[in-house]
C-alpha cells in the first residue's frame, strides 16, 4: 500500500512512498483510507521521526475487515476513526471502539476533521460543564479546535467569546457562533465562567486572570511555549473555587473509553446542518508538503483536509 511517510529533510517533512499493509490485531478493524486531516501536532514531530515511519491520526474510510474480536462497525461501512498512528496510509488499523459509523449526509472530509479537533472542543466543554446563559472564552479562536468549541459552546446555551490574534484568520467566527470577537486578551474585565485555552504561555497567564469564581481553564494545547506567569491572588483570591485542567485528548479518552460515542455526537450534529468543520484546506494528499507548509505558518483557518487518491 501507499502512505505518507516521515522523510525528514524533504519538503513538509514527509514522502509518499510504499510500504507493508498493516496487520490487525483482534480488536482493531482494518480501514481502507479515503480521507484524513492534519493537525499540528503530528506535523510539528515529522523532522524528528525516523525515515519511513508513519504518523497520523485522523481519518474517514470503509471497513475492510471487521475486528476479529466482533466489536465495532462491520465490513463495508463508512466510518470515521482516531488512531495514535499510521492514519495518514491507504490502510489503518484502527481499535474498533475508537470508530463511529458515517450517515450519508457526511462527507468522507467533513468526517475526516472531526477527530482531534472536534473532540478536543467537545471534551473540553465536557470538563467545563454546565454553560447555559453563562460567559465562555475561546482562545486560538480561528484554529480547528477553536472553531468547533466556539460552535460547541453555542449550541449549548453559552455566551460565546472568541480570541485569535489574527483579524483576517477570525473570519467567519461571528457566523459560527461568537457573539465577541477579540484580538488581545487583558488582565481585567468580565469573568468567564469557562476558558478553552490553546494557546498557552501569556495567553494562558491572561486567561488565568480572568476565570469566574469556580469557573474551569481547560489547557489542551501550547503554541507559545514561553513560561506562563500570573499573579498567584489573581487566581485564587479573585476567583475561589476556579481551576486549570490540563487536557490530553488521548490520556482523556482511554480513561472514559468514550471514543466511539463522541465521534458519534459530532457526527450527529454535522449530519444535522448543526456543526460547521470549517475546512480551511482541501486537496489531495500528494499535496501534503503544500498543506504542512501552510498548516505550520498558520495560513489555514480551521481544518486542513487531505484526500487519499
Amino acid at each position: 500500500m501507499r502512505a505518507l511517510t516521515a522523510a525528514p529533510g524533504q519538503p513538509g517533512n514527509v514522502r509518499l512512498r510504499e510500504v507493508p499493509d498493516p496487520e490487525p490485531l483482534p480488536h482493531e478493524a482494518l480501514v481502507r483510507v479515503s480521507a484524513i486531516s492534519l493537525n499540528r501536532g503530528e506535523t510539528r514531530r515529522l523532522a524528528d521521526m525516523g525515515d519511513g515511519d508513519i504518523t497520523g491520526w485522523d481519518l474517514a474510510g470503509v471497513v475492510a475487515s471487521a475486528a476479529g474480536n466482533g466489536a465495532g462497525p462491520a465490513a463495508g461501512e463508512r466510518v470515521v476513526g482516531l488512531t495514535g498512528r499510521g492514519a495518514w496510509a491507504e490502510l489503518a488499523a484502527v481499535d474498533a471502539q475508537s470508530l463511529a459509523v458515517l450517515t450519508p449526509e457526511v462527507s468522507d472530509a467533513q468526517a475526516a476533521s472531526l477527530p482531534v479537533a472536534g473532540l478536543t472542543a467537545l471534551k473540553a466543554l465536557d470538563i467545563i460543564g454546565q454553560v447555559l446563559a453563562r460567559d465562555v472564552l475561546v482562545t486560538g479562536a480561528s484554529g480547528g479546535v477553536g472553531r468547533f468549541a466556539v460552535q460547541l459552546a453555542r449550541l449549548a446555551g453559552a455566551r460565546v467569546s472568541a480570541l485569535s490574534a489574527s483579524p483576517a484568520r477570525a473570519a467567519g467566527l461571528a457566523e459560527l457562533g461568537a457573539q465577541e470577537v477579540l484580538h488581545e486578551l487583558r488582565d481585567s474585565g468580565p469573568g468567564f465562567a469557562g476558558i478553552v485555552e490553546g494557546v498557552g504561555g501569556a495567553t494562558l497567564g491572561l486567561a488565568l486572570q480572568r476565570i469566574a469564581p469556580g469557573g474551569t481553564v481547560v489547557s489542551f494545547a501550547s503554541s507559545d511555549t514561553s513560561a506562563v506567569e500570573f499573579p498567584t491572588r489573581a487566581f485564587f483570591g479573585r476567583a475561589p473555587g476556579a481551576r486549570l485542567y490540563w487536557l490530553y485528548l488521548f490520556d482523556e479518552l482511554a480513561h472514559e473509553r468514550s471514543t466511539s460515542r463522541d465521534l458519534g455526537r459530532l457526527v450527529e450534529l454535522v449530519g444535522a446542518g448543526l456543526l460547521d468543520c470549517s475546512i480551511g484546506f482541501e486537496g489531495s494528499w500528494r499535496e501534503a508538503s503544500e498543506a504542512i507548509a501552510a498548516l505550520l505558518d498558520r495560513r489555514v483557518a480551521g481544518k486542513a483536509v487531505l484526500h487519499v487518491d
